[in-house]
C-alpha cells in the first residue's frame, strides 16, 4: 500500500480546490480515518507525514492509541455515548460530535476529574436527514448559550455530514450552509473557526466551501 502516493494525490486535489476558491492549502488538514487498518498500517501512514488520525469507535481505537501514543493527533469522529467520554478524553485531541446537552455535561464532569479541556466541534444536521445526528442549525445559538458556563468544554468549530450521493455537487449546499452558520456565530464566538466536513467522495467541494478538516478514509487508506 503506497500511502505516500495517495497522500500526494490528495494534497494536489486539495491545492487545486483551494486555488479555485481563493484559499491556501495550509488552511486544510487531512484527518486520516484509520478504522479500516491495523497498527502496522497506521504506523506506515504516519511515516508519510500525516499527523491527524480519526477513529469512530473507542473499542477499536484504544489499542492503536495506546500503541502509537503521542505520535499522532487523534480525532474522535463518531457518535459519542456519554458513558464513553471518560475513555475518550484522555487520548483524543478533538471530538467532532458534540450533539446534545447531556454529552456536554458529561464532558465537563470528566474534564474536571482529569484536569483537562474537552476540545470539541458541534455536530450540525444541515441536511435535515432523520438518519443523521446533530443539532438543527437554528438550535446551535441557544445550545452555545446553554453550555457557556462549562469552562472545560471548548467549542472550536462545527461538523456536518452530507448526504451520500454519486454527485459531489449535491453536497455543496450542505457545506455552504455549515460555513454560513459558522460565519454568523463567529462575531459572538470567535473561537468557533473549524469546519469539519467532506469525506472521500466530496472533499474537494467541501474545501471549496471552506472546510478546515476533511475526514478521509477509503480514498487514502482502504485497500
Amino acid at each position: 500500500m503506497d500511502y505516500k502516493d495517495r497522500l500526494t494525490s490528495i494534497q494536489n486535489r486539495i491545492a487545486q480546490a483551494c486555488g479555485r476558491s481563493g484559499r491556501r492549502p495550509e488552511e486544510v488538514t487531512v484527518v486520516a480515518v484509520t478504522k479500516y487498518i491495523g497498527i502496522q498500517e497506521t504506523r506506515a501512514l504516519l511515516a508519510t507525514g500525516i499527523q491527524d488520525l480519526g477513529e469512530n469507535r473507542i473499542q477499536v481505537a484504544l489499542p492503536k492509541v495506546k500503541e502509537i501514543k503521542d505520535s499522532a493527533r487523534w480525532h474522535f469522529i463518531g457518535s459519542l455515548q456519554t458513558n464513553k467520554v471518560k475513555d475518550v478524553l484522555p487520548h483524543f485531541h478533538l471530538i467532532h460530535s458534540l450533539d446534545r446537552l447531556s454529552l456536554a455535561k458529561e464532558m465537563q464532569k470528566q474534564a474536571e476529574k482529569l484536569d483537562c479541556t474537552a476540545s470539541c466541534l458541534i455536530q450540525v444536521n444541515i441536511s435535515g436527514e432523520q438518519t443523521k445526528s446533530g443539532l438543527a442549525p437554528d438550535e446551535v445559538p441557544s445550545f452555545l448559550k446553554e453550555i457557556a458556563g462549562m469552562d472545560r468544554v471548548q467549542v472550536q468549530g462545527l461538523m456536518t455530514m452530507a448526504p451520500i450521493t454519486d454527485d459531489p455537487e449535491e453536497a455543496r449546499p450542505v457545506f455552504r450552509g455549515l460555513r454560513e452558520l459558522r460565519d454568523q456565530l463567529r462575531p459572538e464566538y470567535p473561537d468557533i473557526s473549524h469546519l469539519s466536513m467532506g469525506m472521500s467522495g466530496d472533499f474537494e467541494v467541501a474545501v471549496e466551501e471552506g472546510a478546515t478538516l476533511v475526514r478521509l478514509g477509503s480514498v487514502l487508506v482502504k485497500p
